[in-house]
């Protein structure tokens, strides 16, 4: 069944006339011919059209990089080569996204531009090599230009928000209903005219209407993407010790254009500058790989995967870890915080047909603590996406006890992307053979209710 995609302010609707066109919220530049332009993906659970080739050949990121054979692959596979597809049960409510599984947007097999060969010179392990003009991947929905939704009339919401909150008493299920199915333009929209209408600030009212993680989520969506990135960095780097988690799960695997606007937001709201604030709390080699992450310089998406260089990646690598004694943490990090996330599901790949085990195993076993599962989040950003937010859900929610603060901006930041919800929600189901919206035994009341909605429920 296809995705039926909202009226403009929706996802990968176009801005209004005169403007430039805003890309789909965390989604790839459009269609490039040539070299590096991305295939066209299946729908999310549905086998591949017919007449559809998986894109094959050097680099190639295998559909599961979780310590997991492919499934339904033999043991192992001719170096180069790609397992064959993954087949899913059908999952008839996801979007034409992509098939859960699935490669990143890049052709490895492809033949190369000429950037140089085999002999040619080896690029210095902490710097990028040479490359060819790539398009910076445009910034997410929420940390670009904020255009008005055509189309959307936020007039309405903004009443029916004052409405439930005026007087004695607050209609909860109002605030939900409004708000848990609004993308950052539409929000920005209620914001504006919430004010214009009724000289009120519609975050600082439901601030004093409602409490708790109830609370927090529907801040949370009212500030939206970029400003709660801001404010989670301030909580997470405030007071004692610091909240590691909040850091990997904002800074992270983020695209240069999203990673600048985040500092630039940050120095304008709280008057310092986001390296500082990360110099101060955290030291060492993990202060080394946060501050390799605020540079903003990783390969773009539409960046060529060149082979050689995938190799020499994957070669670092291995000397860096399993083929010395002792480990060069400093060069995973440098490789892991430039490269593109193509480049690192290509990396991934060719490092576990080179010698036959999962890079993520590798990592667990030579690193450990914060670093540990910052590296592990950026890989997972470049093999699968989807499943790395299925697994921080779950991380959340495991154990005695629920890790509140995590599972609100988590569930927040998921439901951002519509698209890409879907496809965490089956990745969720896949791993855990359950429905994310187990979520219920974690949560109550309107806290559950909000969040149960953030997810389409």
């Amino acid at each position: 069944m296809a995705y039926q995609q909202p009226p403009y302010g929706g996802y990968g609707a176009p801005p209004p006339q005169g403007h430039s066109p805003q890309p789909p919220y965390n989604q790839y530049p459009p269609p490039q011919q040539g070299y590096g332009a991305p295939p066209v993906q299946p729908p999310y659970g549905q086998p591949p059209p017919q007449g559809y080739q998986q894109p094959g050949g050097y680099g190639q990121p295998p559909p599961n990089q979780y310590g997991q054979p492919p499934y339904g692959a033999p043991p192992q596979q001719a170096y180069g080569q790609p397992p064959p597809p993954q087949q899913y049960p059908q999952q008839g409510q996801y979007p034409p996204q992509g098939q859960y599984g699935a490669p990143p947007p890049q052709q490895y097999g492809s033949p190369a531009p000429p950037v140089g060969g085999y002999g040619a010179p080896q690029f210095p392990p902490y710097q990028n090599p040479p490359q060819v003009y790539s398009q910076p991947t445009p910034p997410s929905l929420g940390y670009g230009p904020m255009y008005a939704p055509q189309g959307y009339m936020p007039e309405a919401d903004a009443d029916l928000l004052r409405k439930a909150m005026k007087g004695f008493g607050t209609d909860e299920k109002t605030l939900i209903r409004v708000l848990a199915n609004k993308d950052p333009m539409q929000v920005n929209a209620i914001r504006t005219a919430y004010y214009n209408r009724h000289k009120r600030h519609l975050l600082n009212d439901v601030q004093s209407e409602v409490s708790g993680w109830f609370e927090e989520g529907l801040c949370a969506i009212i500030r939206g993407p970029l400003q709660q990135d801001v404010v989670l960095l301030r909580k997470g780097t405030d007071g004692p010790g610091t909240k590691e988690e909040i850091l990997n799960d904002v800074l992270l695997g983020r695209s240069n254009a999203d990673m600048n606007a985040i500092k630039q937001e940050f120095q304008k709201t709280y008057r310092t500058s986001l390296e500082s604030v990360i110099k101060g709390e955290l030291s060492m080699k993990t202060e080394r790989h946060f501050l390799m992450v605020l540079a903003a310089n990783r390969n773009e998406e539409s960046a060529p995967v060149v082979p050689q260089q995938i190799d020499q990646d994957v070669m670092d690598i291995y000397r860096a870890t399993e083929g010395k004694t002792g480990t060069d943490e400093l060069l995973v990090c440098s490789i892991f915080s430039q490269r593109s996330n193509a480049q690192i599901g290509a990396i991934a790949h060719t490092y576990k047909q080179k010698f036959t085990r999962d890079l993520e195993t590798v990592i667990k076993k030579e690193f450990s603590g914060h670093m540990e599962r910052a590296l592990l989040h950026q890989l997972r950003t470049g093999t699968d996406r989807a499943m790395r937010d299925a697994l921080l859900l779950e991380d959340a929610m495991k154990g005695m006890g629920t890790e509140d603060r995590l599972l609100v901006n988590r569930v927040i930041r998921v439901h951002w992307d519509r698209n890409h919800m879907m496809q965490v929600k089956g990745a969720y189901q896949h791993r855990f053979h359950k429905s994310v919206t187990s979520i219920r035994g974690e949560t109550s009341g309107d806290y559950e209710r909000l969040m149960v909605a953030c997810f389409g429920e």
